[in-house]
């Protein structure tokens, strides 16, 4: 079969039957790889030097890569550099990359190097494979589609693999994070107009303050979601920029002219997502700041979530010497001795999310400060990173909404009790009688285990006027302390 032969596509479901190894070769020499899957040499290689733990490359980077080889086809033949019918069969392999049908053709780890080239070639070597497969080529013989000629023409590592990473990052992002934290945020809203008339004490270092609503309480949640929620779309929407048509080291060399804004042009046709080529290449392909400040947000989102999830479980401790505010679903058994013990797991498990995407962000940090010269070769181990906490942010928060938040009762009996045993209201008071004297009562009723207004009334405070100024749910917005003490006698 010559590279001009406009061959038959056979119609061959995806896999191969044969067994035992067939021969490879790559620039170093032969390897034999197994006869049962797509991959070549390089890929060979490189389970054999690294097979490091259990962290493989994730599988969106590979499907999101899918797209990248797709839209190179599809711009290299439009300009006549690959025949038609190669173009079209790359792009039909491709597609196969993307909706995860090659999935078992990826077996690399997150430990390879730092520039990602080895995934690359996996993905060239796979797709080349299938191709001559269908074409009823030999496996292993690049020929008719070679994996570099071909399946990268006009491409480098370089620029493919952060491309690869800013799409599989941003659609993970947008397609579930960014909405499994919406959600969340609108299940918090819902609860917060629920209680909003609902008084409660206050607590400010961890002691009694004055009162406010739960549902004003829960609205401070609403309100940092909803900054954390915007700031995770502002840097997600860096990863829109990529690096395509930089190759190498940023100069585009062996692509054509405007080649990286072909692509990307294609890549936004084929997504949906709003891609465009970097404006300073040696920026996306030495730095990959984008991913830093990417994660950051998801690191910061992970601080809100941790506050959240930490007050859900103590104001919900109990059931009986706790603070017992709040009641939420019972899950699952909580105790292997206890019986009849419930714990706030969702929470805990929050809690735990939390911790891993804060320590992951330490890494990707790293990874980010080590960008030298025109490469950062850091790259594996921050998509690996980014891509993890994206996943277990968005899973966590549909689990916590789902399971905790929207089953979330009040204790009311609690609440109120709260309320008639505070010394706290005092501050009602203060403007009325004084500091100094609110301040004798708070510690006479601290001091003789009496409720305020036994104290208050011990101290001189009429019954009429305690009763007029320690309102409870007057002393949840301004204006309570308009209120004047009668004139001496």
């Amino acid at each position: 079969m010559t590279a001009e032969t406009n061959p038959q596509i056979l119609n061959l479901p995806v896999g191969l039957s044969a067994t035992g190894t067939r021969q490879e070769f790559d620039s170093l020499g032969k390897v034999e790889v197994p006869a049962n899957h797509y991959w070549g040499a390089q890929t060979q290689r490189s389970l054999l030097h690294f097979n490091i733990g259990h962290d493989k490359m994730p599988l969106e980077v590979y499907r999101a890569y899918g797209y990248v080889k797709k839209a190179a086809a599809i711009v290299n033949t439009k300009a006549g550099r690959l025949p038609e019918w190669k173009g079209k069969l790359i792009e039909q392999v491709a597609d196969e990359a993307i909706t995860g049908k090659l999935d078992s053709e990826f077996p690399l780890y997150v430990w390879q190097t730092g520039s990602g080239t080895q995934s690359n070639m996996n993905m060239n070597e796979v797709i080349s494979n299938r191709c001559i497969q269908l074409v009823g080529g030999v496996l292993g013989s690049q020929e008719p589609i070679h994996p570099n000629d071909h399946v990268n023409m006009g491409q480098s590592s370089n620029d493919t693999f952060p491309t690869a990473m800013h799409i599989a990052a941003y659609k993970m992002a947008v397609e579930k994070t960014i909405p499994a934290l919406i959600k969340l945020r609108d299940a918090i809203d819902q609860k917060s107009q629920q209680w909003m008339g609902v008084v409660k004490i206050g607590r400010t270092h961890l002691e009694d303050a004055t009162p406010l609503t739960v549902g004003q309480e829960w609205s401070g949640y609403v309100g940092a979601l909803d900054d954390a929620i915007a700031d995770v779309k502002q840097a997600t929407e860096g990863l829109l920029q990529v690096a395509m048509g930089g190759t190498a080291v940023g100069t585009g060399l062996n692509s054509p002219v405007g080649f990286g804004e072909e692509v990307a042009a294609v890549l936004t046709q084929l997504t949906g997502f709003q891609i465009k080529t970097a404006d300073n290449k040696f920026t996306a392909q030495g730095t990959l700041d984008r991913m830093v400040r990417a994660h950051a947000a998801l690191k910061t989102a992970a601080v809100t979530l941790f506050k959240i999830a930490n007050d859900m479980r103590w104001l919900g401790s109990g059931p009986r010497t706790g603070l017992m505010e709040l009641v939420f679903p019972s899950n699952e058994p909580g105790s292997s001795i206890m019986p009849g013990k419930v714990n706030p797991t969702q929470a805990e498990a929050m809690l735990m999310v939390c911790i891993q995407i804060m320590g992951s962000d330490v890494a990707v940090q790293m990874g980010g400060a080590e960008g030298n010269f025109e490469l950062n070769a850091f790259r594996p181990v921050i998509i690996s990173n980014y891509l993890h906490s994206a996943l277990i942010m968005a899973d966590m928060c549909d689990h916590f909404r789902a399971y905790m938040i929207e089953g979330a009762t009040l204790n009311e009996a609690q609440i109120k009790s709260n309320i008639d045993r505070s010394v706290m209201m005092v501050t009602a008071l203060s403007p009325v009688i004084g500091y100094d004297q609110a301040s004798v009562i708070a510690h006479y009723a601290i001091d003789k285990d009496l409720t305020l207004k036994e104290a208050a009334l011990a101290n001189g405070v009429t019954e009429a006027l305690y009763d007029q100024v320690v309102v409870p749910i007057n002393m949840t917005q301004p204006g309570s302390a308009d209120i004047k003490a009668p004139a001496s006698k």
